[in-house]
């Protein structure tokens, strides 16, 4: 019998499970190579944890592990129902509450090494956290796609730490009541614009108007395994950030506010890396809560102890 701790927390209603103890040993080298570990060898530990019966679609695992850089207080490898994220952050922002919660860091900045680089979070005095994350911008702009049953639409390629294509000629109101149809129609849309030729995009975000007061967007992101986000999605606000500096709509440290399919909010705002390329380093806010720790049991007898795939 193997125990596995962790601390679940939710970001704007996105779940981050965090793995305290029980891990695989993952051995030396850059975060990005033990994430190629993890992978190859110990890919049905990321099922055991994240999938059912023990998990679901929609959780998202993230397992600690030494930096080899020396100014990282920390590594994480990110983790879904499917695979493996470069970045995550709500689960940034989740890991930093969930470490708070155990006494493990106070507040301050603290640098996190991940698969595509480091970032930088900060936790606040009131308890939210700021996550500058890596360099963010846009490959392609309104790119046209025909789309199986909807038609024509065009939609921005961009970089926040994973890809997505953001689209916002849809034609859906982005509510939960149309949670199905969105699922559906995001789902047609990535499978379209990979057979198009972008075959590493693995998050669509659909865009509309804001509901809440002070919000500047809504979003509706499908993830890679097909659930949806619950929260703003903190990588895909880094990419909308990155469009709408390209597009000169949204000035350096100005802010904009993100709100989710649930009404959650981030905010965001960015300054320039380089403007020939379109570079920006963004800078996405937001809250968690910690809401369980928990001891998985992994019983080798149990036909389904590495998860139901």
């Amino acid at each position: 019998m193997q125990c596995v701790t962790v601390i679940d927390s939710h970001t704007g209603g996105e779940p981050t499970r965090v793995v305290t103890e029980g891990g695989p040993h993952l051995g030396l080298g850059s975060v990005a190579d033990r994430l190629n570990r993890f992978r190859s060898e110990h890919d049905r530990f990321r099922s055991a944890v994240v999938n059912e019966p023990r998990g679901s679609d929609v959780m998202v695992g993230a397992l600690l592990c030494e930096p080899a850089d020396p100014s990282c207080t920390m590594g994480v490898i990110f983790f879904n129902n499917v695979g493996y994220l470069g970045m995550c952050g709500h689960g940034t922002i989740g890991l930093i509450v969930t470490l708070a919660h155990r006494g493990t860091i106070g507040p301050g900045d603290h640098r996190i090494e991940t698969p595509v680089g480091i970032v930088t979070a900060t936790l606040h005095p009131d308890g939210s956290v700021s996550v500058a994350n890596v360099p963010s911008y846009r490959s392609l702009r309104s790119v046209p796609v025909e789309v199986a049953g909807i038609g024509r639409i065009h939609g921005d390629v961009a970089w926040g730490g994973n890809w997505f294509f953001l689209v916002d000629d849809h034609g859906h109101s982005l509510d939960l009541a149309s949670v199905r149809d969105l699922t559906e129609c995001s789902r047609k849309i990535r499978e379209a614009i990979n057979q198009q030729g972008h075959p590493e995009i693995d998050h669509v975000e659909l865009m509309g108007p804001p509901r809440s007061a002070g919000a500047r967007s809504r979003n509706f992101v499908l993830c890679p395994g097909g659930a949806y986000d619950r929260s703003p999605c903190g990588t895909g606000t880094s990419a909308k950030l990155a469009c709408l500096a390209a597009d000169g709509k949204l000035a350096e440290d100005e802010l904009w506010v993100q709100e989710s399919i649930l009404g959650s909010i981030f905010t965001g705002h960015y300054r320039w890396i380089d403007r020939t390329t379109g570079t920006i380093a963004p800078v996405i806010t937001g809250t968690a809560s910690v809401f369980a720790e928990v001891t998985l049991l992994l019983d080798e007898r149990d036909p389904f102890c590495w998860g139901i795939r």
